[in-house]
């Protein structure tokens, strides 16, 4: 008997898994001044996946909280000029802190989507990622970081954030793993967003697994 017709879709107030009506991203401090102290991992490394993240929150309408620090200080940049492309319409919030949950606009912004599951990606690892993190898992959130997305000062930097978000609470995802989450089923209609996403992103990262020597 062949299969062609999705399983049915289960509730997303109950779903327990990532869907697009229960979940939102924020997106953390994408901005020159962090990457340039990145060891942990490439820039173009991070900002494949993390723009990867984008495509797919985007196409499944995920909402997205983008937040940046010290811009209006006037000490940093703004977002990434690639991931500000890949997220049309969605206003960066500043701060004058390191952890964006101690800033009210963010908290709103994260408070007024109704929303209890945290996609979430920041730089450092350690810092601007990981502060939040914990913030939001002692008030009751449900929240996924993006490890590919993302990077530390360090390798060691950015693994001891992880066991330490991942001890209280968190559950680590991977930029594609979100968008398998979201679509859940070949034969649903909106699957070809991610199908998009997936041609666009595994040539580019075949390109710049030769470039970095990665072996596959």
């Amino acid at each position: 008997m062949s299969k062609t017709q999705p399983e049915p879709v289960r509730d997303p107030g109950t779903d327990h898994l990532l869907t697009p009506a229960n979940c939102l991203v924020a997106l953390i401090d994408y901005q020159p001044e962090q990457y340039a102290t990145i060891t942990s991992a490439s820039k173009e490394r991070i900002n494949l996946n993390a723009e990867a993240l984008c495509r797919l929150a985007m196409a499944y309408e995920v909402p997205v909280v983008l937040s940046t620090v010290g811009v209006d200080l006037g000490v940093n940049q703004g977002t990434d000029e690639v991931l500000r492309g890949a997220l049309p319409g969605v206003e960066e919030i500043d701060r004058s802190g390191v952890n964006a949950w101690e800033d009210a606009d963010f908290r709103a912004a994260i408070e007024s989507s109704g929303r209890r599951k945290v996609v979430i990606a920041g730089l450092w690892s350690e810092v601007c990622l990981a502060f939040p993190t914990l913030d939001m898992l002692r008030e009751g959130y449900e929240v996924f970081p993006v490890a590919d997305a993302v990077g530390g000062i360090s390798p060691v930097a950015h693994e001891r954030a992880f066991e330490r978000m991942i001890a209280a609470g968190a559950q680590p995802v991977t930029a594609i793993s979100f968008g398998a989450e979201l679509m859940r089923n070949w034969a649903r209609a909106d699957s070809d967003h991610l199908r998009a996403v997936m041609n666009w992103y595994f040539p580019k990262k075949a390109e710049l697994d030769r470039q970095e020597g990665v072996t596959p």
